[in-house]
């Protein structure tokens, strides 16, 4: 039975993936009919390579042990599948409106004598402008994708923020503070364009340094790879991370409860190894010219369907000394579900998690990206009273191993007294 169900699944995707083509291709014929017949060859036997390549990993996907087939490798081929179709459904949509105009002249025909229209079942030639758009259509979003691939995943960009506190000490005046978010390092490909993201951060020379949450994807060895990398960060006064939801594996079947568990300690061990004091639901208090600075860091804790594991008061207890409190929470739904209402003596908060899609547009002062519909707070600096949330867009890349629009984010904040 399970056999069968899988080859109903591939039979169905096939024949999607054919009908979509052969659809599409119709676009391809019109548009090269007068080129070159070199041009024109190329074009349109060019145009199957990415179906022959798609069906052919989709065929080998189906029929492999689904256990040996790697998380890196299944992303790939489930990017191309998305790249390659959900490009040409934007053709289909001129080809669509390019079949409705032709049917409706078509029916008008049969009403009316004007020798300027066809004859009742004569035919009425393809739109050659809907074609070109169609082509169109379908080329540059596969295009924007592969350059997100390509040089957007690793375009890595600084991001320099003043916060104004009014608590802040006069000792602490001017700290600055490098916060990295979503390194998710299972999904790298380039570890030369990372140590060139890490050596960004390094030249900022913060004083502080905070990590805020989702190291890896799912397991611990996701990270192992990259040790060498991430344990060059190191600030004067600091490098402090927390957990994000990926951080815990329940996006994975583990065989044994045992086995995730010991795939989280192992997750915790990293941490240390890269010379980061990882906050689990506890606080650290810096002392600098007699002034008292608070930070506080929880284990993942978001609002809806995410995992609550973080523990605030436990966090916040022993904290109320300092006149400035910053805390490290990976998820920025967090602020208004707990943090406003109920610990409005924390000045800033610092989170990630969202990517900002990986997708999205930026120009001056408008920001626009599909995670704004998921999360009211959701990139850069939002201020409510006299209380702040920073969200970083993210370091690296979940699923689709690239960004259009959202480059990776090195966030530098200044923290000035109001």
């Amino acid at each position: 039975m399970y056999m069968y169900q899988r080859l109903m699944t591939l039979f169905i995707f096939i024949t999607l993936f054919l009908l979509i083509d052969i659809y599409v291709f119709q676009a391809i014929l019109n548009v090269s009919k007068s080129w070159p017949a070199g041009w024109k060859n190329l074009l349109r036997y060019g145009f199957w390579v990415p179906t022959v390549l798609c069906i052919g990993a989709l065929i080998w996907w189906m029929a492999a042990d689904p256990y040996k087939v790697g998380a890196g490798l299944r992303n790939w081929i489930l990017t191309g599948l998305f790249a390659t179709y959900f490009s040409k459904l934007f053709g289909v949509f001129f080809l669509l409106l390019d079949d409705g105009q032709r049917l409706v002249r078509w029916v008008a025909s049969l009403f009316t004598k004007n020798p300027a229209n066809p004859l009742p079942g004569a035919v009425i030639s393809r739109s050659e402008f809907l074609s070109q758009a169609a082509v169109a259509a379908t080329a540059i979003p596969f295009g924007a994708m592969a350059y997100g691939i390509i040089s957007g995943a690793h375009d890595y960009r600084v991001r320099r923020v003043t916060v104004n506190l009014p608590n802040l000490p006069k000792s602490f005046d001017g700290v600055r503070i490098a916060q990295v978010s979503d390194i998710h390092a299972g999904s790298f490909f380039n570890k030369t364009a990372v140590k060139g993201g890490v050596e960004m951060v390094l030249n900022e020379k913060p004083d502080l340094i905070f990590f805020t949450g989702d190291l890896v994807n799912n397991e611990s060895t996701e990270v192992k790879e990259y040790l060498d990398v991430f344990n060059k960060l190191r600030a004067p006064l600091g490098v402090y991370s927390v957990t994000g939801n990926h951080d815990y594996g329940d996006y994975k079947s583990w065989t044994t409860k045992e086995a995730k568990q010991q795939n989280f300690n192992d997750l915790m061990a990293a941490h240390r190894e890269l010379g980061f004091d990882l906050l689990m639901n506890q606080h650290r208090l810096i002392e600098q010219g007699g002034d008292k600075l608070a930070i506080l860091g929880i284990e993942n804790w978001g609002a809806g369907r995410f995992s609550k594991y973080g523990k605030l008061e436990a966090a916040y207890e022993g904290t109320e000394e300092a006149t400035t409190k910053i805390l490290l929470s990976h998820d920025p739904s967090h602020w208004d579900a707990q943090v406003r209402p109920d610990y409005k003596d924390i000045d800033l908060m610092l989170s990630g998690h969202t990517h900002g899609f990986q997708f999205g547009v930026e120009l001056g002062n408008f920001k626009w990206s599909p995670s704004q519909y998921a999360y009211k707070q959701w990139a850069g600096l939002y201020t409510e009273a006299n209380q702040h949330l920073y969200v970083n867009r993210g370091f690296g890349y979940l699923g689709y191993p690239g960004r259009v629009g959202m480059p990776p984010e090195i966030t530098v904040l200044e923290l000035k007294r109001a």
